[in-house]
Order: C-alpha cells, then structure tokens, then sequence
C-alpha cells in the first residue's frame, strides 16, 4: 500500500527523475547528511503545496548556509524537477523572451529526452499529442514515398516542431529523424492544458508566439504558392 503523505512530509525528485517518499523531516536530514539530497534537490512541501530547492527550505538551511558562503549571484544553477536548467529554454526561439521565473515555472511542465543518432522521434500516420524543442543536435523531417524518403526540413538548435498536436492530437504528417545525437524537451497536450489554469500568464504568450509562427509560415507558403502560378502562367503564355 503507498504511504500517505501528512502536512509535515516532503517528497524528493531524485537525479533519476523519480519521485521519492513522503518522508519525515528526520528522515529528509539524514539524507541531506547522506549527501543523497543536495542543495540543489528538488523537494515538494507538503504543507506548503509547492516545490523548492532543498536549500531553501527553512527546515534544511543550516545544512546549506556553509557551503553557500562565498558563492556569487548565479553560482548554482537553477533545475526543475524534470532535471533541466530552465535557462537552457533560452536556446529555443518563441521563448527567449521569458524571464529567468516565467522559464522556470514554464520547464516543470516539460519532459527531457536524449535522441540518440537515427532514431525516430515521430512517425508520419501516428497520433500525437506533444510539442517538441530542440536544444542540442539536428532533425530531419521526412516523408516516405512510394520508398524514397524525401527530406522536407532539417532543424536545428532553437526550433520546434509537433505543435499542431497540441491542439488536435491528431496524426503526425511526416517522420523527425535524429540526424545527430540530439536533446529535446517536450510539453504534452495534457501539461500544456494544466499550465494553462495554473499559469495563464505562461501559456497566453507562448500561445501568441506559436500563432506568430505558424501566421509566418502560412504567408510563406501563399507566397510560394502564388509564384509558383504566376511562372506557370508565364510558361504557358
């Protein structure tokens, strides 16, 4: 039976990306003690109902307090419970405008995953319901036709793509094809939906900075489109 958790229990998000207790305080310090949880741990309060870096909770901060001395602003750097530096997000192009907190809260929303060289992230006909950002590496979107692969797009560090499934769930319109080792972070249309109730604040600007996107996208596809017929009226005249 799991345990359940009272108003004086913490959880900790392990380097594993796992979910550790409740557990008592007694029990968290030992292992603060232990060095099994570090200053930068990640620890939900139960009582408080929010996530924190160990070294800021009250209860643990004489454990930290030494070490913390002499370190200058931005010493530490700041992990979500996903296990990402929100200050990574900055890579990616529609949410480079965020402050430090907005890509901080913005990233514990978000799954991390390593794309090894070749792999398959998405394939064209499944159904799809996440939103990806590239932070290391390089994609290739492809179609397969009658055996031939056709390469649509390569992209690269700072771009996105799937973000039609956030909306629609519906089937992947081509393949995205690791041309390198890669890393991607992910939001769900499930965590996009909760990040819109709890940080509407979060979701509306990055909602406009898509639709900035996908509006450019669409004009550039009507200016190829409308060139494509002017040449070919031009040739058949």
């Amino acid at each position: 039976m799991a345990a359940v958790a009272t108003q004086t229990d913490f959880i900790v998000w392990g380097v594993d990306q796992t979910a550790y207790g409740p557990v008592e305080l007694p029990t968290l310090v030992a292992w603060v003690k232990d060095e099994r949880v570090t200053a930068d741990t990640w620890i939900y309060d139960v009582k408080n109902s929010s996530w924190q870096k160990a070294a800021a909770l009250p209860e643990l901060q004489m454990f930290f307090r030494s070490k913390a001395k002499g370190a200058g602003p931005g010493a530490e750097a700041m992990m979500t419970p996903r296990g990402l530096d929100p200050r990574a997000l900055r890579r990616i192009k529609i949410l480079a405008g965020m402050t430090d907190e907005q890509l901080e809260r913005f990233a514990q929303f978000m799954e991390v995953e390593k794309v090894p060289q070749w792999a398959v992230i998405v394939k064209q006909g499944d159904h799809g319901d996440s939103m990806y950002f590239i932070l290391e590496g390089e994609l290739r979107v492809r179609m397969n036709v009658m055996g031939k692969e056709t390469i649509l797009a390569t992209l690269s560090v700072g771009e996105f793509f799937g973000d039609i499934s956030l909306f629609d769930q519906g089937p992947r319109s081509a393949d995205v094809v690791a041309n390198a080792d890669s890393l991607v972070v992910k939001i769900s249309a499930a965590a996009f939906d909760e990040l819109s109730r709890e940080a509407p604040e979060i979701a509306t600007p990055f909602l406009r900075a898509i639709g900035r996107t996908l509006t450019a996208r669409i004009r550039a596809d009507n200016k190829r489109y409308g060139d494509s017929v002017k040449f070919g009226r031009a040739s058949g005249g």
